[in-house]
C-alpha cells in the first residue's frame, strides 16, 4: 500500500497517536502533516496540507481527525480531487470505499472512541473500490468541480 497522508488539529491530535500505532503495527507507512501537540490551532491549516498530499499523489489515501470530524471533511472536500467521507461506523467506512471510492477518511475524536476508530480506519484502508456501475457516479461528481 502507498504512503497514507495524516492530519488532525489539536481536537484530535490523541486519536491521531492511536492511528498512528495502528499503522506502525500493521506496518503502513505513512507521513504526518500535523498537528503535533494538543495545542490550539487551526484545522484548515492541517485539513488542507493533508488533503493536497492525496491529491497530488504523494500519498494513495489520508485520514483527518478534529472534534467531530466535520471541519475536517469540509476542509479536505474544498480541495479538487478528494472524496473526503465523515465516518463514525465500520459499515459507512466499508461503502464510501465500495461505492465512492473515497480517498480521505475524517473521523471525530469527541464523538468516536479509540478502538472503534482503529477499526474504522482499518476498515477504510483495506476496502477496495467495486468500479461497474459506480465509476460513472465517481465521474459525474468529480465532474461538479467544473462548474
Amino acid at each position: 500500500m502507498d504512503k497514507i497522508a495524516l492530519g488532525c488539529d489539536h481536537g484530535g491530535y490523541a486519536l491521531m497517536q492511536e492511528i498512528k500505532k495502528y499503522l506502525e503495527e500493521a506496518g503502513l507507512p505513512y507521513e504526518d502533516f500535523g498537528t503535533y501537540s494538543s495545542e490550539s490551532c487551526d484545522y484548515p491549516v492541517f485539513a488542507e496540507k493533508t488533503a493536497r498530499a492525496v491529491a497530488s499523489g504523494e500519498c494513495s489515501k489520508g485520514i483527518l481527525i478534529c472534534g467531530t470530524g466535520i471541519g475536517m471533511s469540509i476542509c479536505a472536500n474544498k480541495i479538487r480531487g478528494i472524496r473526503c467521507a465523515l465516518c463514525g461506523d465500520c459499515f459507512s467506512a466499508e461503502f464510501t470505499r465500495r461505492h465512492n471510492d473515497a480517498n480521505m477518511l475524517a473521523m471525530g475524536a469527541r464523538v468516536t472512541g479509540p478502538g472503534l476508530a482503529v477499526k474504522i480506519a482499518e476498515t477504510f484502508l483495506n476496502t477496495g473500490f467495486e468500479g461497474g456501475r459506480h465509476q460513472r457516479r465517481i465521474k459525474l461528481m468529480m465532474e461538479l468541480e467544473n462548474r
